[in-house]
């Protein structure tokens, strides 16, 4: 099977790598990809977002399975023309993508399914501004309710610093949307879905934060471990029963059934699992961990989700242990990062590649603002975090920073439910 995968981050880095580990695999391609993802796959420089230079891609290199790792192609209709072209492609429909392209149709979804998530309220004009924020607090959770790379929403007890965001997304001519906090710590639980059927994965944490402790702006992702030792038992079977189960069967009643990656991000509070936000892809960078304790092979899950046979699919074998990815920034993100600063240090299969290029000198310089992911495996989480952490000490990049703190809480059983 020769499976072209689409993107350029670390999480397509991780979806590449497992597939070139697949005995049935036998050829990996990726467009536009990037330097770490150039050891593992052939690259092409296509636009990803593009569905014509896709379908063209796909066609000429007799691609067997497109894997669409990015949202905006998915919101923009790239996986419908790539099975219009009657090849198999892994990724929603445009219209099941609006799970996560748009925030209030997810709320729309999820109350006709009856499923927990924050109250909310969609805010399009200024003039309804500080009367919509009157009703929320002490905590106010404000987001865009476009795409915004997970970098849209500002969680703070400070209502100036909620109202300057709800204006400035009004501003760019974006509907604000207001929610309620959810406590309880958070979970992103990955799910194939394929119609009504619902397969998950491990469930991981995310460190949305950029600093340690939780503290300062939100990014991308700091970094992600798997699995959580403080999830009660039975926590995603519940999950998958009472979260994602109704919303793909909603979907489906709707006519835009979802096929690929549902990505359920959780707040697991008292009364159980509460819904913060769904994506319509693999999570970055909670992929990069979870995907290192797969055993079963990638294609052959992803090939059924795409072939709408997942409900024959074997049942997904997984390694012992744990596993942790840490993500090595760029000197001031996640404000404007600075880019082109000479990396060493970088190679092998244990670091992935998120915002990087090759000058034409051939040396591997930063181009983005999470640079690497650095992956550790082990028997527990303490040596798994141990782990990446001695691997990232070997990694140079001037100005780079990265949280030293991924994983402790639960390492030190600080984190319940």
């Amino acid at each position: 099977m020769r499976v072209l995968v689409i993107g350029s981050g670390a999480r397509e880095h991780a979806l590449a790598l497992a597939l070139s580990r697949d005995p049935g695999v036998t050829a990996v391609l990726a467009a536009p990809g990037n330097p770490g993802i150039a050891n593992v796959a052939e690259l092409f420089p296509v636009d990803a977002a593009s569905a014509d230079n896709v379908v063209a891609l796909a066609t000429a290199q007799k691609a067997d399975l497109v894997v669409i790792g990015p949202e905006v192609p998915l919101v923009l209709g790239v996986a419908d023309a790539v099975r219009a072209a009657g090849i198999p492609c892994f990724g929603p429909s445009a219209a099941a993508a609006r799970i996560e392209g748009s925030k209030a149709f997810a709320k729309d979804v999820m109350a006709a399914a009856g499923v927990r998530t924050a109250h909310s309220e969609v805010v399009d004009t200024p003039a309804t501004l500080d009367e919509a924020l009157d009703r929320f607090g002490p905590t106010w959770v404000v987001k865009d309710d476009g795409l915004a790379a997970g970098k849209g929403v500002v969680v703070t007890t400070d209502r100036a610093a909620a109202r300057d965001h709800a204006a400035e997304i009004l501003e760019n001519g974006h509907p604000v949307l207001l929610e309620s906090f959810l406590d309880g710590p958070e979970v992103s639980l990955f799910c194939l879905v394929d119609g009504e059927t619902v397969v998950p994965l491990l469930p991981a944490q995310d460190h949305k934060r950029v600093g340690e402790d939780d503290t300062g702006p939100n990014t991308g992702g700091m970094g992600a471990y798997t699995p959580l030792p403080w999830l009660p038992e039975g926590s995603v079977e519940r999950i998958v029963s009472e979260v994602v189960e109704p919303v793909a069967a909603e979907m489906v009643r709707r006519g835009c059934g979802f096929s690929g990656l549902l990505y359920a991000g959780l707040a697991m509070g008292a009364e159980g699992p509460a819904v913060v936000e769904f994506n319509c892809r693999f999570g970055d960078p909670e992929t990069q961990a979870v995907l290192a304790l797969l055993e079963s092979p990638l294609g052959e899950a992803l090939k059924a989700v795409a072939a709408g046979t997942l409900a024959e699919l074997p049942p997904l074998r997984w390694k012992d242990g744990a596993a942790v990815t840490v993500v090595l920034a760029a000197e001031y993100y996640p404000s404007t990062p600075r880019t082109g600063d000479v990396i060493t240090g970088a190679e092998g299969d244990t670091v992935l590649h998120a915002g990087t290029k090759r000058r034409e000198d051939g040396a591997l310089v930063s181009a983005g603002g999470r640079v690497l992911n650095v992956i550790g495996v082990g028997a527990d989480l303490a040596s798994a975090r141990k782990a990446a952490y001695d691997r990232l000490a070997d990694v140079k990049l001037p100005g780079g920073h990265f949280r030293r703190d991924i994983g402790l809480a639960a390492v030190e059983g600080r984190i319940s439910v």
